[in-house]
């Protein structure tokens, strides 16, 4: 028996790194899982996305424990889009239990140097991508008088970061999104929370632009280089780690926590006094 046995969980940014995870975890827990992902590039993310064949491997990880998954191609940008995955995922399966808005990019700037452009599909993504998940998905949640939504926000949005402040209000955004409405839902059986991980070890982090920025003095820098850096501290967190976090969230024994920010920052958050 699994700790979510009979449960439908949808899955925004799913085609790998933590929501890849995130689908499988909770499918090795008995859930049957929807998956959605742009699957292409954005022009201000300055590293690769996932593809289709990326979504299409998670599909597969998902089926292998014996669960079954449906894989969508669509954008958070779009609140058409995210009512057609909701409405897909109800058609396949009946219902939706449980709703996971991880879809996000990174990209970074200085304040002073940020192009509208990259201002714009970052708060487009990373900020009203998950309003249009929960917008689709909600409706259907108080029509049954449940539900588990979680959101990824980060520890950034509590503390800011150099060249990422267009990340940081876009993820604080999250919180302020989260915890308004748990409020307006909690009398519906629907708890909402947010987990504000650390450096997850993705590709969000681990790519050419990323490494330039951590390391400005190597003409090249590689992953070996950089690794260092990332090791002084906590260190990185794997995907696992804030799956394991999740799963906590959406079990039935965990309905008191609601409207809650879980952190996940093995300490490095500690002298931040909010």
């Amino acid at each position: 028996m699994g700790k979510l046995d009979g449960k439908v969980a949808l899955v925004t940014g799913g085609a790998r790194g933590q929501g890849r995870s995130h689908a499988v975890t909770l499918a090795r827990e008995g859930a049957d899982i929807v998956v959605c992902d742009i699957a292409e590039q954005i022009d201000s993310v300055p590293y690769s996305l996932g593809t289709e064949a990326d979504l299409a491997e998670t599909v597969k990880r998902v089926q292998d424990l014996n669960r079954r998954c449906v894989a969508v191609k669509a954008d958070v940008r779009s609140l058409r889009e995210m009512q057609s995955v909701a409405g897909r995922a109800i058609g396949e399966f009946g219902h939706i239990d449980i709703l996971l808005a991880n879809a996000g990019i990174s990209s970074n700037s200085p304040i002073a140097e940020m192009s509208d452009q990259q201002w714009q599909e970052m708060i487009d993504v990373n900020l009203t991508g998950v309003f249009h998940s929960l917008r689709a998905v909600v409706p259907h949640m108080i029509e049954r008088g449940f539900g588990r939504i979680v959101a990824t926000a980060s520890v950034v949005a509590r503390m800011g970061a150099t060249n990422s402040g267009h990340y940081a209000a876009a993820k604080w955004g999250v919180i302020g999104l989260v915890k308004s409405l748990s409020l307006e839902v909690a009398a519906n059986g629907i708890t909402v929370n947010a987990v504000l991980p650390a450096g997850v070890n993705t590709d969000l982090l681990h790519n050419n632009a990323t490494y330039k920025l951590l390391r400005p003095d190597l003409d090249n820098p590689t992953k070996e280089g950089v690794m260092p850096m990332f090791e002084v501290g906590p260190g990185l967190l794997e995907p696992e780690d804030v799956s394991n976090a999740i799963l906590y969230l959406v079990c039935d024994e965990h309905g008191y926590l609601n409207g809650a920010t879980l952190t996940l920052s093995a300490g490095l958050s500690a002298s931040n006094a909010t």
